[in-house]
């Protein structure tokens, strides 16, 4: 942000795609992709007579995720009729949930920058269905309207206006996004649409309480993006409030290309949709039972996890928090170090050359190709003297590309690591020939050129030489 005058106030609703099998309402499947209007039937696209029975998996997804964020659980809620067109809303309305929602009063605690706790409230977690999808012909010849994804569940997680900075919102949209995963309510692909924020954006000089009006920005579903529009629509705001303006309470589309926001409509609010009770289903009644079922069915959350491999396997808070931020990492980290016995060297790879692989292929870690048992195998051909580090990044780099036992890599490629004394002299002899000054330098005391040395010994042996047996054998050669 340009201007240190001012502080931005945001709140978000992330709109998350439930992962039961079929629709809220009917039971067309829920998969993603499929030829356009393929996953459709009467009641999906809204044909008359049709009637909605709700789906049951919603309600418990629901639950579930509103227990795993602290929420108070509704025992009596409705669904309701949100009205508003949208040409690819077969219905033109939506069943939603306005005055008696699932989930209420929650809260999500992340790690702010300074390290420090901070909860960011949630005022409710709701039930609706999604809309379907335009497709358009950017060549003037209109548009196609795609109905698969019409009926598909979803939960709404509402925020408070609670986060102040983008490291917060990124922090929070990705504990959510962690959580998700871990109760296996949504699969969370942002890729898909699975996990997208509609992003509310105000701005008001430092000490002041009244917030600023807000603008809200729709659909966004990448985290980069997300953090790049907050900072450009921040600054805009700012510069119209700088120059005497007034903002104007709208909603707008981001376009990552050119990094600007775009007006769509005037924002609407609540009066705007005209809610009303849906006459075609009933409340929605929930027991003590049911409720206290739903608790006990939830799975390790990822703060827990967190704790426990601070306590058990003796890792940084730092590598805790990075494994546990994805479940399949996590999975990958408990799987991996059941085999091999040792969850430092598991996590150095999966947080070092791992998580480099996957950045620069920009995958999330459940396209990581390979299994535990593979990566397992590979720490232990180190841990014996099979194959080096050095070589053991090369391994990591093949797995991606052809996963498969490390042992036939390594034979293939011809990697074994050479522990053979007499071979290895050689190579000692040959590098000290070649360097009468590093013998020098390390005579007169520095320590670093004993460093070079070995490195030299690698780069001759293609990084196969076993590195101990170097360091020592430079040392004795050096000391004569």
């Amino acid at each position: 942000m340009k201007n240190n005058d001012y502080e931005i106030v945001m709140g978000l609703e992330v709109h998350a795609e439930l992962s039961t099998k079929t629709k809220i309402f009917c039971s067309c499947p829920t998969e993603f992709g499929g030829e356009p209007n393929t996953h459709t039937c009467p009641i999906c696209m809204a044909m008359p007579g049709t009637l909605p029975v709700l789906n049951e998996k919603v309600v418990e997804y629901a639950v579930k995720a509103g227990l795993a964020t602290n929420c108070e659980i509704a025992r009596d809620s409705k669904n309701d009729r949100k009205n508003y067109f949208y040409p690819d809303l077969p219905k033109s309305y939506q069943i939603s949930q306005f005055d008696k929602p699932l989930c209420e009063h929650g809260y999500i605690e992340i790690e702010t920058g300074e390290g420090e706790k901070k909860k960011i409230r949630l005022t409710r977690i709701h039930i609706e269905e999604d809309a379907g999808k335009l497709n358009h012909n950017e060549f003037g010849g209109g548009s196609l309207v795609d109905l698969n994804r019409a009926g598909v569940p979803l939960i709404e997680i509402v925020s408070e206006p609670d986060l102040r900075t983008t490291e917060e919102v990124d922090a929070y949209l990705k504990k959510l996004k962690s959580i998700l995963e871990y109760i296996e309510v949504s699969d969370c692909k942002m890729q898909e649409g699975s996990f997208r924020a509609d992003v509310n954006v105000s701005v008001r000089k430092k000490g002041e309480e009244k917030y600023g009006t807000r603008t809200e920005m729709k659909n966004m579903n990448s985290f980069r993006s997300i953090i790049r529009a907050i900072e450009y629509e921040a600054d805009r705001q700012i510069d119209i409030l700088e120059e005497g303006g007034t903002i104007e309470q709208e909603t707008l589309r981001w376009d990552d290309v050119s990094g600007k926001t775009f007006s769509m409509r005037d924002k609407e609010d609540a009066q705007d949709y005209r809610y009303f009770p849906d006459p075609d289903l009933v409340a929605i009644r929930l027991s003590e039972e049911y409720i206290q079922a739903m608790k006990e069915s939830l799975p390790e959350l990822p703060e827990s996890r967190k704790q426990r491999y601070i306590e058990e396997y003796g890792l940084s808070q730092k590598d805790s928090n990075l494994l546990t931020a994805s479940k399949y990492l996590s999975n990958l980290f408990e799987e991996a170090e059941a085999i091999c016995k040792n969850p430092k060297a598991v996590a150095n790879w999966l947080l070092s050359d791992v998580s480099r692989i996957l950045n620069e292929k920009e995958l999330e870690p459940d396209a990581i190709p390979f299994t535990a048992e593979q990566l397992a195998k590979m720490i232990q051909l180190i841990e014996k003297g099979t194959i080096s580090s050095a070589i053991g990044k090369k391994v990591i780099t093949e797995l991606f590309e052809n996963p498969k036992d490390p042992e036939e890599i390594i034979k293939e490629k011809g990697w074994i690591q050479i522990s053979d004394e007499g071979a290895i002299g050689e190579v000692v002899k040959k590098v000290l020939e070649a360097n009468p000054q590093s013998i020098a330098d390390y005579k007169a005391g520095k320590d670093k050129a004993l460093g070079f040395l070995v490195g030299q010994a690698m780069k001759e042996t293609k990084g196969k030489a076993n590195p101990q047996m170097l360091n020592k054998m430079f040392l004795e050669e050096l000391k004569k």
